[in-house]
């Protein structure tokens, strides 16, 4: 059985259009592993690098298939909104800007692109707003 966290994590990126193989990130500690995982790899392969590049570079992540097309940086800031947002809602209910940069940084999984991201991108941390399901569209290749 999922537990509530992997459940709030999957609706918020499901809202966003996006995949979210529960092998990946089945509870907070396997979800911030694969988002280590994505953000090293973007480290060194560059923020406009895809998801599909990623999995050839080897890093582990063929169940993101599906998402392929989209670049990493733009899915890494949806997982880590996500984090926040699950761990949100499981403990009080409720997430900021401040509280996605803050949980990034607890779990080392803070970027310099990632505040840009996440202002541009609403949607990825607050349940709100409306029509984030395009966010993908924009991101993708």
């Amino acid at each position: 059985m999922a537990s509530d966290l992997y459940r709030y994590f999957k609706e918020n990126m499901e809202s966003m259009g996006l995949d979210c193989p529960e092998t990946l990130f089945s509870s907070q500690g396997t979800a911030i592993q694969t988002a280590a995982t994505i953000l090293s790899a973007i480290k060194q392969h560059g923020s406009k690098v895809t998801v599909a590049e990623l999995i050839g570079a080897g890093t582990g992540l063929e169940m993101l298939i599906y998402v392929g097309a989209l670049r990493a940086s733009y899915y890494a800031g949806a997982v880590v909104g996500s984090i926040a947002v699950a761990s949100g809602r499981s403990l009080a209910g409720g997430t900021s800007i401040a509280d996605v940069l803050s949980d990034a940084r607890r779990n080392g999984l803070h970027m310099h692109w990632l505040a840009g991201v996440l202002i541009r991108w609403p949607g990825i941390y607050r349940r709100d707003v409306r029509a984030k399901n395009h966010y993908r569209q924009t991101w993708s290749r």
